[in-house]
């Protein structure tokens, strides 16, 4: 298992440079960002607050990468068999979707390592995008 969790954090390193390479390459001087203090305003959690933290990090969910749809017509459905393909509504070379719980969060792209298949994420999909699909 860690011979897989190296081969996957060579991966990401890997990834991480061609990013920064490809950055660099833009050819702009990077400016500095003024950023407000974060912790500025908010006390520090207290034990109740990280016990009850704790619990919602430990709530399992479902997360699943989706390829694409099809609507299919029992009759059709039950013709498939081995060597079946079907059309989906998807164009080759497209995002996937990354779903939690059935909802949207990100898309991505499909990577192998080491003969198994993983997920890029290309896109997240914002909260307040997320909030309002909920509605």
């Amino acid at each position: 298992m860690s011979d897989d969790m190296d081969d996957w954090a060579a991966a990401m390193a890997e990834q991480a440079e061609a990013e920064a390479e490809q950055e660099g390459d833009a050819g702009d001087e990077a400016q500095i960002a003024e950023l407000e203090d974060l912790n500025a305003d908010n006390p520090p959690i207290t034990a109740e607050e990280k016990r009850k933290l704790d619990t919602i990090l430990d709530i399992p969910v479902t997360i699943s990468m989706e390829v694409g749809r099809s609507k299919l017509s029992i009759r059709n459905l039950l013709q498939l068999n081995q060597g079946s393909v079907v059309e989906l509504d998807r164009v080759a070379g497209e995002p996937l979707d990354v779903l939690v719980n059935g909802t949207l969060i990100a898309h991505g792209e499909v990577v192998v390592v080491n003969d198994k298949f993983g997920i890029r994420l290309t896109d997240v999909i914002s909260q307040i995008e997320r909030i309002k699909k909920l509605k």
